[in-house]
């Protein structure tokens, strides 16, 4: 019993790791959503010569007149690039289309002002997610590594349990407010931002599988409570019952000792009253 239970602790203690790894990932980085974004592409110049618009003339002169009309044949999605970005829950970066490497701004500054609570919120559920993992690994730990007695193992693997359950509910709650927020940023957000086609990302998939690895542990360490109880209630039911029939035995021989004392007692008494008659009569 005490190596299967040792078993199921270290598997819970193994998947509340890994939900506090993935959640940790997916909150600093930035894939939660990834897409295309489509851009005007800028004016060919001395240093740009491809993914540009080549109005022709004097590229130098048509850089400083303001006032010069420009021609060009391409239209349509001719016109446009499509830069990649990719977002998460503090920053949004895309492809810096002027010169090497990426650019950001903060996602916060870009949700529209009515899903700027929604978004706070759903960041302070994402800490609170953390922390309350943090605390149920450390009870998980302290109740496969030091605890002294089988009830207060138990003791620490409840309060585990509770704990890693409502990490996991805040979890969820907190990656629905947050894809709530994306899809309204899409659709309301700066023009200069909005997604030409999009979907999730990495840092997504990392956030649901860090759920989907709490509620797995909460799962095994709830398994693991119920049946240490349930093995302890069985082993008490039958110490019960053999300490009954051992009873049982135990009264049976002893009203049968007393019987046996009580007829030799008898017996004994009714000898010396046949002597008290043959030594009292007359000869």
């Amino acid at each position: 019993m005490k190596t299967n239970r040792r078993c199921r602790a270290l598997l819970a203690v193994s998947l509340n790791l890994m939900a506090l790894l993935f959640s940790t990932t997916a909150f600093i980085t930035t894939h939660w959503c990834e897409g295309t974004q489509r851009v005007p592409k800028p004016t060919c110049g001395k240093e740009k010569k491809t993914n540009c618009l080549n109005y022709g003339g004097n590229e130098t002169a048509n850089e400083t007149n303001q006032n010069v009309v420009h021609y060009s044949w391409e239209t349509g999605d001719d016109r446009f690039l499509f830069r990649y970005f990719h977002t998460g829950i503090w920053y949004s970066c895309e492809e810096n289309i002027n010169a090497a490497g990426e650019k950001c701004r903060s996602f916060i500054d870009l949700a529209p002002a009515s899903e700027k609570g929604v978004l706070w919120l759903s960041v302070v559920s994402e800490v609170l997610y953390i922390m309350l993992l943090v605390v149920g690994f450390s009870l998980m730990c302290l109740e496969l590594f030091h605890s002294s007695s089988v009830i207060d193992g138990l003791k620490l693997n409840a309060f585990a349990a509770v704990f890693t359950v409502l990490s996991g509910l805040l979890g969820m709650v907190a990656h629905m407010m947050y894809t709530q927020v994306f899809q309204v940023t899409v659709s309301l957000g700066p023009e200069d931002w909005r997604p030409h086609s999009w979907d999730y990302g990495w840092s997504f998939c990392l956030a649901w599988g860090s759920f989907t690895c709490c509620m797995a542990a909460s799962v095994t360490t709830l398994n693991s409570y119920t049946k240490t109880v349930i093995e302890f209630r069985h082993k008490r039911k039958i110490f019960e019952q053999g300490f009954r029939e051992e009873q049982n035995f135990l009264d049976q021989e002893a009203i049968k000792y007393f019987r046996e004392r009580t007829e030799e007692e008898r017996a004994e008494a009714g000898d010396l009253r046949l002597q008290c008659l043959h030594s009292c009569s007359p000869n």
